[in-house]
């Protein structure tokens, strides 16, 4: 990950981590290109079509802005079995046995690929969430259709798609 990658990282990271103090759950993406566009939406989590008319929403937007970086994060609730990570929306409920809150997110800079991440965070028992430092996946990862920002960057790298082009 490049400095200019890692920097979009941490402003989105923390545009989300102030929300989650605040107890809001956007998705939150910054595209970087023609100039910086920062979009969220709270109704990410609520269902499949949801998340699906954002990240659309955004990859339209990131076609529009010749963008060629940008960090797409989400809060999540994991649940980490062998080696798959199982998702799902947070919500008020207490977690489940296994379960973590995290702050997934996926970057992706045309010069330097695409990586994926997490946020972990815990609650003090008043509820307040204390965050971790961002962690960088090391192994593989196979991110399923779903995954947040999957669409942004399918839209970004399809084949003979150049996404400086108009």
């Amino acid at each position: 990950m490049n400095q200019e990658t890692e920097s979009l990282l941490s402003d989105v990271v923390g545009r989300l981590e102030r929300a989650i103090l605040e107890r809001d759950c956007p998705a939150v993406v910054a595209l970087q290109g023609d100039r910086t566009l920062v979009l969220s939406d709270y109704d990410y989590l609520r269902d499949e079509p949801a998340a699906a008319a954002f990240e659309q929403r955004a990859a339209e937007k990131a076609r529009q802005n010749h963008t060629t970086r940008f960090v797409f994060a989400v809060p999540q609730v994991w649940v980490e079995t062998d080696d798959k990570v199982q998702a799902r929306a947070v919500s008020n409920h207490p977690l489940r046995e296994g379960e973590r809150e995290v702050i997934s997110w996926m970057s992706y800079d045309a010069r330097d690929g695409v990586d994926y991440g997490f946020v972990p965070y815990v609650r003090r028992p008043s509820g307040e969430p204390i965050f971790s430092d961002a962690e960088v996946f090391t192994a593989l990862v196979r991110p399923r259709e779903g995954a947040p920002g999957w669409t942004v960057l399918r839209v970004l790298t399809q084949e003979g798609v150049d996404p400086t082009d108009t």
